[in-house]
């Protein structure tokens, strides 16, 4: 069976089914750390500290203190995002987007680019007005954030090290993100202090 060929689903997770998808996200997770991405994991990872990370993602998610969203095919779990709510009190109107991981039985059918689109639409839904983000410098991921629009802050490196254990450099993103009705945010110049 060709799985390129089939559709997939992007939906949010509510928190009373988030414990239920912690095998499922485990899954995606081992996958992308085994194909080399650096998502905050070393090689080996063990089944068991992947279902633990998820298990505090789905707390996080019960507490309200964060957005999961998946993208789900015929196999189960294809793909994640996840939108953090829970930010200091002077902001307010700010999440960060994370763990944007695709399983790579999913590749190149436009998964990542949907989770992206969606979890910019929670964000709206939920308030949030600007988006930050993080991701390995020269990746696929920082092309996808670059077309979507994203404006790149900056580059840190050796800022991570891949699962392999070489160090590679981070690249920043933000988004400013209009509530419905509301007028374009206007982006800060280079070198703007906010």
């Amino acid at each position: 069976m060709d799985l390129h060929d089939q559709d997939f689903r992007i939906r949010r997770v509510a928190p009373q089914e988030a414990d239920g998808l912690v095998d499922g996200l485990s899954e995606v997770l081992l996958d992308c750390v085994e194909g080399g991405a650096s998502v905050s994991f070393m090689l080996p990872l063990p089944r068991e500290k992947a279902r633990a990370f998820w298990r505090q993602v789905a707390q996080g998610v019960v507490r309200g203190e964060r957005v999961l969203l998946v993208a789900e095919d015929a196999r189960g779990v294809a793909g994640t995002v996840q939108l953090v709510t829970a930010q200091p009190d002077n902001q307010p109107h700010r999440a960060d987007v994370a763990k944007m991981l695709v399983h790579r039985r999913s590749r190149r059918r436009g998964v990542a680019q949907r989770l992206l689109a969606a979890v910019e639409a929670e964000a709206v839904r939920e308030g949030r007005t600007v988006l930050v983000l993080d991701t390995v410098t020269g990746g696929d991921a920082e092309r996808l954030y670059a077309r979507a629009g994203w404006q790149r802050v900056g580059v840190v490196p050796n800022y991570a090290l891949m699962p392999d254990g070489a160090p590679c450099a981070t690249t920043f993103f933000h988004k400013q993100l209009a509530r419905p009705g509301d007028r374009k945010p206007q982006a800060l110049s280079a070198g703007a202090i906010a």
